[in-house]
């Protein structure tokens, strides 16, 4: 899937290229963040990737407005705009993202920013740990900025889940909840309101797409996972998450087993916030 990850050693040659050979130049991103650790600037300038620009996910990739709108709904796309031509890109580029969490935050700057037109927005495949098992170096402190790049956005590129389609979606479809396990059943709740799921969602912890070294499985694998768990050929498939955040990861992992993948964005964070929807707990959708 070359539209959708790339490995170091294609990176690699691409950056001392300027452009990989079935793209454009090369733009690459470092979005580190976790959910306890959200500021990943400082590990940022311990080592990132040469001339990577830093992307604040809670700023960059997402707005902050009232608990009914979720932890992370999506950014106003003026302000993602001013972002990406703050990392200098212009249209036709090859933006690359990557993070040191088997891309389980990078994925979220893949799927936005494809959401917003950029057509070819890749992962590198292993993220940081695979860049530097490579053997490739890495640079400290801030990256210089580029020149102000020239992109314009639009939002409406890939499909989505809004708030109020997301229950009829789950009765008529497959709606997959990215969480953890205990997540889901509702048996533990670290920063939502509410405990459990969506009623009708099925279990689908995103961490079993990749392996032990952070590489997503294989397409053949991971569609054989989706279809275990209910996807169907020419399925469309709905992914929440908490705040929309590894949804996008679940949405990589979709695409890649060949499905077209609906995004929640306000995802379980949202969905709690609104006391009238109900919850489900325990182990089964319903």
């Amino acid at each position: 899937m070359a539209s959708l990850l790339t490995t170091p050693s294609e990176l690699h040659t691409a950056m001392a290229a300027g452009a990989f050979p079935d793209g454009g130049p090369v733009r690459v991103l470092d979005v580190r963040w976790r959910l306890d650790r959200p500021d990943g600037r400082p590990e940022y300038r311990d080592g990132h990737l040469p001339g990577a620009q830093y992307v604040d996910l809670d700023h960059d990739l997402a707005a902050h407005g009232a608990p009914g709108e979720g932890r992370h709904p999506l950014p106003p796309v003026e302000v993602l705009q001013e972002a990406a031509r703050r990392w200098g890109i212009d249209e036709g580029d090859t933006v690359v993202v990557y993070d040191d969490l088997k891309n389980m935050s990078s994925a979220r700057a893949w799927w936005l920013l494809r959401f917003a037109g950029v057509a070819d927005v890749r992962l590198l495949d292993g993220s940081l740990r695979a860049w530097t098992d490579a053997g490739f170096t890495l640079e400290t402190g801030d990256a210089d900025s580029p020149p102000p790049g020239s992109i314009t956005l639009a939002y409406g590129a890939l499909p989505v889940l809004e708030l109020d389609a997301v229950a009829a979606f789950a009765d008529d479809a497959l709606l997959l909840d990215a969480r953890a396990a205990e997540r889901y059943r509702g048996e533990v709740e670290p920063i939502d309101p509410r405990a459990g799921h969506v009623p009708g969602a099925v279990s689908a912890p995103t961490t079993d797409n990749v392996g032990d070294d952070g590489r997503f499985r294989s397409p053949e694998e991971l569609r054989a996972r989706f279809r275990l768990l209910g996807a169907d050929d020419g399925m469309s498939v709905g992914v929440y998450c908490g705040s929309g955040v590894t949804a996008a990861h679940q949405a990589v992992a979709l695409t890649l087993a060949g499905f077209e993948p609906r995004v929640f964005p306000g995802s379980w964070s949202q969905w709690s916030n609104h006391p009238e929807l109900p919850v489900a707990t325990g182990p089964e959708p319903r």
